[in-house]
């Protein structure tokens, strides 16, 4: 399957790993890193961008308004200044398809008139505007399941049937871009692991991810580093590593499009042998 991004096609028919790229002061893994006395340092996020796509991201996901567990909302303004900037700089110098994590319809409309190629939304365009927005774009959404939001998600999430309840969700925000004009074949599912989820449903999504969107319609799949493998094996979030990689191998065996990861090289190793294993 090839999926159109802007100037840029992803070949789906084999799983493309997707960087992490926070532009954020405060996300869990990487918050700060690109800054310095004066704010956001672009030169710094080039070198990481540049290291990323060297490793073997053929997506680069630029977020600047963090969605960890308690993570407090930023100004329209803010996300801007933090997101576009980078998008401008990334891609002007660098042959890749870059992704926006926005749920604000201005940051859509500002980063694809300045290179996006994707707009990947926690919020599955439930914001104001955001699926009007996107739709005019004309860019490949992707669209995830939460239950609840950032600030309070994991304070008791609570499912009858996590498989049925995710599904059923996204099939309906489909339906809603379909009906704003975004043809279906442009259209991504992302269970949203840890957002709203404990680790139960977690491992339960995990499963069953092949029921998890109909045919066609490509899984992005983001477990890199998060706290259900610092719980269940123990590890802090420098030590999770071999959990990230054992999460993207199984992702990818069942079916994950797109694997959302901090460690790139390594992810795209794993990759690289399951594909030799299983599509030789």
């Amino acid at each position: 399957m090839k999926l159109l991004c802007g100037q840029r096609t992803l070949d789906l028919s084999r799983p493309q790993v997707m960087g992490v790229l926070n532009t954020t002061p405060d996300s869990f893994s990487d918050g700060g890193s690109y800054y310095g006395d004066g704010g956001l340092n672009l030169d710094l996020v080039l070198k990481r961008a540049e290291q990323m796509v060297r490793d073997g991201a053929s997506i680069l996901d630029i977020g600047g308004e963090s969605t960890r567990p308690g993570a407090a909302p930023v100004s329209e303004q803010e996300e801007l200044s933090r997101v576009v900037p980078v998008v401008e700089a990334i891609a002007a110098c660098l042959d890749v398809v870059i992704s926006v994590d926005t749920s604000t319809a201005s940051v859509m409309h500002n980063a694809a008139a300045a290179g996006a190629g994707i707009i990947n939304d926690v919020r599955a365009l439930t914001r104001s505007g955001a699926l009007e927005a996107a739709a005019a774009t004309g860019l490949p959404v992707c669209l995830m399941h939460m239950q609840g939001q950032p600030g309070t998600m994991q304070d008791k999430p609570e499912y009858a049937d996590v498989v049925a309840e995710v599904r059923a969700y996204l099939d309906t925000r489909l339906q809603a871009c379909v009906d704003a004009g975004i043809p279906r074949e442009k259209v991504m599912f992302d269970p949203g692991f840890g957002f709203g989820k404990n680790d139960e449903h977690n491992l339960a999504l995990l499963r069953h991810l092949p029921e998890l969107a109909p045919e066609g319609v490509p899984l992005l799949v983001g477990m890199s580093r998060k706290s259900m493998i610092g719980r269940l094996l123990g590890r802090e979030v420098d030590e999770r590593l071999a959990g990230s990689l054992a999460l993207a191998m199984l992702a990818a065996q069942r079916g994950a499009a797109i694997i959302r990861v901090h460690d790139v090289a390594a992810t795209a190793d794993v990759l690289k042998l399951q594909q030799l294993v299983d599509c030789p």
